[in-house]
């Protein structure tokens, strides 16, 4: 795949994409939010893929914000059709049947750190950096960041970040619960990702896919999130996985799921 701002590999049937923009720090402008759309939208036609790692170019920065020179011409409904599109992205990553880490190098601030909280799982460097600044430019968070800050952290602390604007490391990070794990550079903290996704691909590919949507509907308006399960564990008894899966356990040997 050819993008404009990201590069795109894939090893061992995982896909890393990098955001390549390392001269502005991996800032989000229009055109690699649109790169990451295409590299997600492409990323879900690959069959086998065991999951999906996001990272940034460099060592300075996973992402440091939006492109704010893009701000200052907008109007009221200009704005309006920014922040939808970047929620419109940022849902479809949060909700790939596969698991998507972010491996979070440097600064994550703004629409960074949005970028990370839509990924499943967060690795951290030693010198990463979340934050969500919006306040010092007189602008809130735009995308999701005020809905999913809250959820990791909690609304005291959530609030605290978004309206004071102070910037965290990445072992406070760490302590909040916004990261799973703090590795020594970008290089382990890519191992780590990896590792994770080897694991993950040994279990069965579509309970892992209903584990992700189950969790999702937590945090939909309007759902039952506990009704949801019930349905969802009911559907994968149609599938050969679970055939698998149980006759494996039975026979006392490693499962050969087919994700069907």
């Amino acid at each position: 795949m050819v993008f404009e701002n990201l590069l795109w590999e894939i090893t061992e049937d995982i896909l890393t994409i990098t955001i390549n923009r390392a001269d502005k720090l991996n800032a989000l402008n229009s055109a690699t939010i649109l790169d990451i759309k295409k590299a997600f939208e492409e990323a879900r036609k690959i069959e086998q893929l065991k999951g999906v790692i996001i990272t940034g170019a460099g060592e300075k920065a996973f992402v440091a914000g939006a492109d704010i020179a893009e701000f200052k011409e907008l109007n009221i409904q200009q704005a309006k059709t920014l922040a939808q599109r970047g929620h419109d992205i940022f849902f479809y990553i949060e909700h790939m049947p596969v698991p998507v880490i972010a491996v979070v190098n440097g600064f994550a601030l703004g629409g960074g750190c949005e970028l990370s909280m839509a990924c499943h799982m967060r690795i951290a460097t030693a010198n990463a950096k979340f934050g969500q600044p919006e306040v010092n430019l007189g602008i809130i968070a735009g995308y999701g960041g005020t809905q999913r800050l809250i959820q990791y952290i909690g609304k005291a602390k959530a609030l605290e970040l978004h309206l004071t604007a102070d910037i965290i490391d990445a072992a406070t990070a760490l302590q909040l619960g916004l990261v799973n794990y703090v590795e020594v550079d970008k290089t382990a903290a890519l191992d780590k990702a990896k590792s994770i996704l080897q694991k993950i691909s040994t279990k069965g590919p579509v309970a892992v896919a209903k584990v992700i949507e189950c969790t999702n509907a937590y945090f939909k308006e309007g759902v039952d999130g506990f009704a949801y399960e019930v349905n969802a564990f009911a559907e994968l008894f149609h599938t050969e996985d679970v055939k698998e899966g149980v006759a494996a356990f039975l026979e006392k040997r490693k499962p050969a799921f087919k994700g069907k």
